[in-house]
């Protein structure tokens, strides 16, 4: 079973985060609810050791050795912001929102979209393997040493 934290400003209603995702869920309940549990779904499949959290008075983040995305959602749109998207490759062009800064980058879903569900696993993977490899200090290299002047 997969950990849950509540993370800051997420101590709202009582229960596990994975009950205040599924209360989110129903309580849309409309296409929004339906695409937040597909994505949620997704995102278990392609990293079954995923970390839930509630943040930000009510967003469900997903983590594995940092955020992969959030699910946010808004009154026409479900926005899946990954955390470190820019520095992802999309070669199915997913990433159609958030494009112009450096760091995230995001999906947003309107109602009849449909999702390449296949593609979006890959983006969720290669953003779980982003994170664990600059946990390891895959991307930051190695450690800087700093001398006083004249050594």
């Amino acid at each position: 079973m997969k950990k849950e934290k509540g993370g800051a400003n997420g101590g709202e209603g009582e229960g596990t985060v994975s009950q205040l995702i599924e209360a989110r869920i129903k309580e849309l309940s409309d296409w929004r609810g339906e695409m937040l549990a597909r994505v949620r779904a997704l995102i278990q499949q392609a990293v079954p050791e995923v970390v839930e959290e509630w943040k930000w008075r009510g967003v469900p983040v997903w983590s594995h050795a940092g955020i992969i995305c959030t699910g946010e959602t808004y009154k026409h749109v479900v926005k899946m912001t990954f955390a470190k998207g820019a520095s992802l490759e999309d070669p199915s062009g997913l990433f159609n929102s958030s494009l112009e800064g450096n760091t995230r980058r995001a999906i947003d879903v309107h109602e009849g979209d449909r999702i390449d569900e296949k593609a979006l696993t890959a983006l969720i993977r290669a953003a779980v393997a982003l994170n664990t490899s600059v946990r390891a200090g895959g991307m930051n290299g190695p450690p800087i040493t700093c001398r006083g002047r004249g050594e």
